[in-house]
């Protein structure tokens, strides 16, 4: 195995803003912040915008659409059967 070749891979903290959420984990991903963790180490941190705490599919909130069925939708925007 070549040593040159194979990625950066280190700890790194993914926070997501929105839930006030974050992780440690380790990731070849890059950045130029740095926070501190739990334990007093300081680690790079990386934003993202969704994570399984505000994702929709995981918390349970998601909202429901209403969709009605193509046939439905043809009726209603061409019109029902008049027959004239």
């Amino acid at each position: 195995m070549q040593q040159d070749k194979q990625p950066d891979y280190h700890p790194v903290v993914f926070r997501d803003r929105t839930a006030g959420f974050a992780f440690l984990t380790r990731s070849t991903a890059a950045s130029d912040q740095t926070i501190e963790w739990d334990d007093g180490e300081t680690y790079p941190v990386v934003d993202v915008e969704i994570s399984s705490e505000s994702h929709p599919f995981y918390t349970g909130k998601a909202r429901t659409v209403d969709t009605e069925g193509r046939v439905a939708r043809f009726v209603r925007r061409y019109g029902g059967n008049d027959a004239t």
